[in-house]
C-alpha cells in the first residue's frame, strides 16, 4: 500500500525577512529620482533647492531664490562672426550645464540658460558657446534650474545683458556679470541717471535686474504703467502714483548703501533693484 508523500511545511516568514521583502518591493516600484512624474508640473519635481517664490520672470517662469553666496553667476562676451551675427561665450560660476537632466528637479548649481534677444525669449543654451543671428541689438542670458524655474537672488533673476550693437563696432563686448553687476545701465542726464521702465500687465520691460550706484549719485526712475498703481522704493520710503499711460518720475539721491527693491504696490511686481556702494 502506497502512502501519500508527506507535505512540506513552509516556515513562516520572520519579521526581519518580511520587512526585507516589503522594502525590496517598495524600492523596485519607487526609486528615488529627480525627474517629475507624468502629469505633474516641472515645479513639482523632487530634489528642490532654494525658495520657490510666487513671483515670475517676464517669460512666465517662477523664481527660485538662493542666497547670494550660494547663487550661480553668469558673464557673457560677444564677438562678431565673419558670416554675420555674433558668437557668444558664457562664463559661469557655481553652475554647470546639465542637458541630460532637463525636466528634473531643481538642484543648486545645475540647469541651463535661456536667451532673450531684444527682450524676447528665442532659444536655450546647454553649453558655454552659441551663435546669435544678425539683426539683434541686445542679448540677455538668464540661468534656469532643471525644472525650468529661474534662479534668482533677492527676487531678481540671475542674468546678464550684452549690447550687441556695440559689439559689431568695437569687435567684442566687455564681459557683463550678474547678479552682482547691473544688467543694464541707465542713461546719464545732467542730474544723474534715468531708468525708463514700462509695466504691461505682469510684464516689466526691461526685465528686472540690478542697477549699481555710487553713494551720493542721483537717479530718476521713470515708470509707465497700463493700470493705476503706486511705485515704491524700499529703504528710501519714496513713492510715486502711476496713472495709466502717463510716465511717473521719481528722483532720489542714493545717500545710503545696500540693496533696495523698487516694486509696485497693487500688482506686487519687482521693477528693479538698486545696489548702492
Amino acid at each position: 500500500m502506497n502512502r501519500p508523500a508527506p507535505r512540506r511545511r513552509t516556515a513562516p516568514l520572520t519579521a526581519a525577512a518580511l520587512a526585507a521583502v516589503l522594502l525590496l518591493a517598495a524600492g523596485c516600484g519607487d526609486r528615488p529620482t529627480t525627474h517629475h512624474k507624468p502629469g505633474t508640473g516641472h515645479e513639482q519635481g523632487t530634489g528642490s533647492s532654494g525658495t520657490l517664490l510666487a513671483a515670475r520672470d517676464d517669460s512666465g517662469h517662477r523664481l527660485r531664490d538662493l542666497p547670494a553666496a550660494d547663487a550661480p553667476t553668469v558673464r557673457a562676451e560677444a564677438r562678431p562672426d565673419t558670416e554675420g551675427g555674433w558668437n557668444v561665450h558664457l562664463t559661469v560660476e557655481r553652475f554647470r550645464f546639465t542637458p541630460e537632466s532637463i525636466g528634473g528637479g531643481a538642484l543648486a548649481g545645475r540647469g541651463h540658460a535661456r536667451l532673450l534677444v531684444d527682450g524676447r525669449e528665442t532659444a536655450r543654451a546647454y553649453g558655454p558657446w552659441f551663435h546669435v543671428p544678425p539683426g539683434a541689438r541686445t542679448l540677455t542670458v538668464r540661468l534656469y534650474a532643471d525644472d525650468h524655474t529661474a534662479w534668482s537672488v533677492a527676487g531678481a533673476p540671475v542674468q546678464t545683458t550684452v549690447p550687441l550693437a556695440s559689439a559689431s563696432a568695437s569687435g567684442s563686448t566687455a564681459p557683463s556679470t550678474s547678479p552682482s553687476a547691473p544688467a543694464r545701465t541707465p542713461d546719464p542726464t545732467p542730474t544723474g541717471r534715468t531708468l525708463d521702465i514700462r509695466v504691461t500687465g505682469s510684464t516689466v520691460t526691461p526685465a528686472p535686474a540690478r542697477v549699481e550706484l555710487k553713494k551720493g549719485e542721483r537717479i530718476t526712475l521713470r515708470v509707465t504703467s497700463d493700470r493705476p498703481d503706486t511705485v515704491h522704493v524700499h529703504g528710501y520710503d519714496r513713492e510715486a502714483t502711476l496713472t495709466p499711460g502717463t510716465p511717473a518720475a521719481l528722483t532720489l539721491t542714493a545717500d545710503r548703501t545696500g540693496l533696495f527693491e523698487v516694486e509696485t504696490h497693487e500688482s506686487g511686481l519687482v521693477l528693479t533693484q538698486l545696489v548702492v556702494r
